[in-house]
C-alpha cells in the first residue's frame, strides 16, 4: 500500500476536522448575517463529510490489507487534535456536568438537587443546561461525580476551563481504549489495525467522545482497559494481581455509568470456563462478582463523601422519551389508540427490560458453553443494553461498536458496523447559527458543503491505489 495515498487520506480527514472546528467556533461566538451563516454551515457540513469520507476510504484499504496499529493511532491524534479546540459538539450534556460539579463543590447533594435549585435560575451555568435537565439530579456514579467536583474546584464557573477539563477526562478514557483495543483484538484473533480503525478512529468517537466530551469516553476506557487486563490475566497461569486490577477498573467504569457492569459478567464467565463451567459455579461466580462491585461501590461512595444517592437516580436519563429507543416506539404507536402514550411507553420500557434480561442470560450461556468468545459476548451484551434500554443516544452505540470492532472478523459484519457508524455520524447535522425562516441559506449551506465532499470523493477515488504492501505498525 503506497504511503502517499494514506497520507492523502490523513490530510483530508484533518482538513475536515479543522473545518468543523472553525464552523462550530464561528457559529457559537459570531453573529452571522445570512450569507456568512450559510458559508459557515457549508464549512461544517463539509467538515463532517470529509472526516467520514476519509475514514471510509481508509477502511477500504485497511479491510483488504494487512493493517498494523500505527497508522490508526497516528491518524486519531491528527484528526482529534483540532476538535479539542471546538465548543461542545452535537450535545450540551457537558454543561450539565459543569452544573453538577459546581453543585457538588458547594457541598450540596448532587443526587437530590438539580442545577436550577442548586445554582439558581440566573446562573450562567444553569442557562447553558438543557431545559430537560435543569431540575434533574445527577444520574452518574460517584466516580464521575468526584471528577465533576474536582473540575469545578479547578475551573470554577468558567465554562471554557470546565469544558477543557471534561475534554481531558475524555482523552484519558480514549487513551485507555486505544491501549485496550489491540489487546482485545489479539484475544479474539482480529487485526489490530482494523479494530482500531473501526473502534476508536470511528467518526462517532471523534464527534461524541472528543467533540461532545461525553463521560461515556471515561466509562468505556475504564471498562475496556479492565476487560483487557482481566482477560489477559486468565491464561495458562492465572495472574491474580492483573485480574484484580482489571476487575477494579471495570467496577470504576460502572461507577461512572452503570452499563459497564456487564464486563464483570464476561470476565466472571471467562474465569469460570478456566476452572470448569457448571451452572452452580456460575451462580457462585455471579454472587462473588456482585459482592466485589458492592465492596468497591461502598469504598468509593464513602471515600468521596458523595453517599449512595446515585442508586436512586440511575434511571433519570430515561425520563425523557427518546424517539430513537425501540422500546418507546411501542408507546408512540399504541398510546394514541386509547391507553395514553406515556402509559404505553412505560409498558414498552418494561418489555425492553424483560428482553434485556432474557437475551443477557442467553448470551452468558453461549459464552459459558464456548459458542462465543468473551470479547464478542461483551459487545453483544452492551448492544442489547443500548438498543433495548429506555433511551438511546448516538454515542451509546459506541458501548457496543468498540468491543465488537475487536471481535468481528467477518467482512460483512465489519461493513455493517461501519455503515451503522456512518449513518449515525451524519444524522445529527452541524449547527451554525439560527436558520429559522431562512430556508434559502440553509439549502445553500448544505448544497455547498455536500458539493465539496462530492468533489473530494471523486479526486480520492481517482487517486486510490490497490493495496500492495503492509501498513507499518511503528
Amino acid at each position: 500500500m503506497q504511503s502517499g495515498y494514506l497520507k492523502q487520506v490523513q490530510w483530508v480527514g484533518f482538513a475536515g476536522a479543522v473545518l468543523l472546528t472553525a464552523a462550530a467556533l464561528a457559529g457559537k461566538f459570531l453573529t452571522l448575517p445570512g450569507g456568512a451563516a450559510a458559508a459557515v454551515l457549508a464549512a461544517g457540513v463539509a467538515g463532517v463529510g470529509l472526516v467520514v469520507l476519509a475514514w471510509a476510504f481508509a477502511g477500504r484499504i485497511l479491510l483488504t490489507g494487512d493493517a498494523g496499529a500505527g497508522w490508526p493511532r497516528r491518524t486519531l491524534v491528527l484528526w482529534g487534535a483540532p476538535l479539542l479546540a471546538a465548543p461542545p459538539l452535537f450535545s450540551s450534556d457537558v454543561y450539565s456536568y459543569l452544573a453538577q460539579g459546581e453543585i457538588a463543590a458547594r457541598g450540596l447533594d448532587v443526587y437530590s438537587v438539580g442545577p436550577r435549585a442548586g445554582l439558581g435560575a440566573a446562573s450562567a451555568i444553569t442557562g447553558r443546561v438543557s431545559e430537560y435537565w435543569q431540575d434533574a439530579p445527577s444520574p452518574y456514579g460517584p466516580v464521575f461525580s468526584a471528577v465533576e467536583r474536582w473540575i469545578a474546584g479547578v475551573a470554577g464557573e468558567n465554562p471554557v476551563l470546565g469544558v477543557l477539563g471534561y475534554r481531558l477526562a475524555a482523552v484519558a478514557g480514549l487513551a485507555m481504549a486505544v491501549w485496550a483495543v489491540p489487546r482485545l483484538a489479539r484475544l479474539a484473533g482480529v487485526s489490530e489495525g482494523v479494530a482500531l480503525w473501526l473502534g476508536v478512529l470511528n467518526p462517532l468517537v471523534l464527534w461524541h467522545f472528543l467533540g461532545g466530551a461525553h463521560n461515556d469516553a471515561l466509562m468505556a476506557g475504564l471498562m475496556l482497559a479492565g476487560t483487557a487486563c482481566a482477560l489477559t490475566a486468565i491464561g495458562e497461569s492465572l495472574d491474580s494481581v492483573r485480574l484484580g486490577a482489571g476487575v477494579l477498573l471495570i467496577c470504576l467504569g460502572a461507577l461512572v455509568k452503570f452499563p459497564a457492569i456487564v464486563a464483570l459478567a464476561v470476565v466472571g464467565v471467562a474465569l469460570l470456563r478456566r476452572r470448569g463451567a457448571t451452572y452452580p459455579r456460575l451462580a457462585g461466580m455471579g454472587a462473588a462478582a456482585a459482592g466485589v462491585f458492592v465492596l468497591v461501590a461502598v469504598v468509593v461512595s464513602g471515600l468521596s463523601d458523595l453517599g449512595f444517592g446515585w442508586l436512586r437516580t440511575m434511571t433519570t436519563s430515561g425520563s425523557v422519551n427518546s424517539w430513537m429507543a425501540p422500546t418507546n416506539w411501542f408507546g408512540f404507536l399504541t398510546g394514541p389508540l386509547g391507553p395514553g402514550t406515556q402509559t404505553m411507553i412505560g409498558v414498552g420500557k418494561i418489555i425492553g427490560y424483560v428482553f434485556i434480561a432474557v437475551l443477557s442470560v442467553l448470551l452468558v450461556q453461549r459464552q459459558l458453553k464456548g459458542q462465543i468468545g468473551p470479547v464478542t459476548a461483551l459487545g453483544a451484551l452492551l448492544a442489547v443494553v443500548a438498543v433495548l434500554g429506555p433511551v438511546i443516544q448516538p454515542w451509546y452505540l459506541l458501548w457496543a461498536v468498540i468491543p465488537l470492532a475487536c471481535a468481528v472478523d467477518v467482512h460483512r459484519g465489519r461493513i455493517a458496523l461501519a455503515g451503522l457508524s456512518v449513518v449515525f455520524a451524519v444524522v445529527i447535522p452541524p449547527l451554525a447559527g439560527n436558520f429559522s425562516g431562512r430556508i434559502v441559506q440553509l439549502v445553500i449551506g448544505y448544497v455547498g458543503g455536500l458539493a465539496v465532499v462530492a468533489a473530494t470523493a471523486l479526486i480520492m477515488r481517482k487517486t486510490e491505489t490497490t493495496p500492495s504492501a503492509r501498513i507499518s505498525s511503528h
